[in-house]
């Protein structure tokens, strides 16, 4: 009796855990979806990095414009360019750009291009908390690297659940590293400069700056 008892009681929570995944996985390509269906978008957003064992908790702000696969991200001073070929890195501070051809097989981190949809492969899913924030739902989405070698321990997504949109991110490091991305305002389908994209290396040449090519 025992034995089978044991034997519903795993039946019983094998079940719950499957329609967890499953709603998961519902919600997040519901975020996908919205995400393609806008022609780019723009995000402001707080970023705060702290490990406790180490004592870091360092917080600043970003903002970023993506458009399919194309992003200028301005963050720590640092603006970085991706046109769909080359990434552009431009340090003000140090009078620097840095070129490289981007390699998708060797990106493995979240860019922001991929930040929207990242999710869709390598990952487990189920649902975690529910939080109200200023009156709107969110929910949580935690996402578990299928890759048992994989730095990253673990993902929250939150979701704003009237929009779908993402509202939070939050990545835990095997090494105890807390990454943790707060969105202040998602625009879509901005006026974009049909020059945003594209890098000027004679500009940023007569002003000094050292160009460093990586390729």
């Amino acid at each position: 009796m025992k034995k089978i008892a044991l034997v519903t009681v795993l039946l019983f929570f094998g079940s719950i855990l499957s329609v967890s995944a499953q709603e998961a996985k519902s919600l997040l390509n519901e975020v996908s979806q919205k995400a393609r269906s806008y022609d780019n978008i723009e995000i402001d957003f707080k970023y705060n990095l702290s490990n406790t064992k180490e004592n870091v908790n360092q917080d600043t702000r970003g903002d970023v414009t993506i458009d399919g696969e194309k992003y200028v991200l301005h963050m720590l001073g640092t603006t970085t360019m991706f046109d769909g070929k080359k990434i552009y890195t431009i340090v003000p501070e140090d009078e620097e750009v840095t070129i490289s051809t981007y390699d998708s097989s060797q990106d493995k981190q979240i860019t922001p291009s991929k930040m929207l949809t990242f999710y869709e492969n390598g990952y487990r899913y189920k649902m975690d908390i529910t939080q109200n924030v200023k009156g709107r739902k969110i929910q949580y989405v935690k996402l578990i690297p299928i890759d048992s070698n994989a730095e990253i321990k673990d993902i929250l997504l939150g979701i704003d659940v009237q929009t779908k949109h993402i509202y939070k991110l939050i990545q835990t490091d095997d090494n105890g590293t807390k990454y943790t991305i707060t969105v202040n305002s998602f625009k879509t389908d901005q006026p974009l400069s049909k020059n945003l994209f594209v890098f000027d290396e004679g500009k940023y040449e007569s002003e000094g700056y050292y160009i460093n090519k990586l390729d």
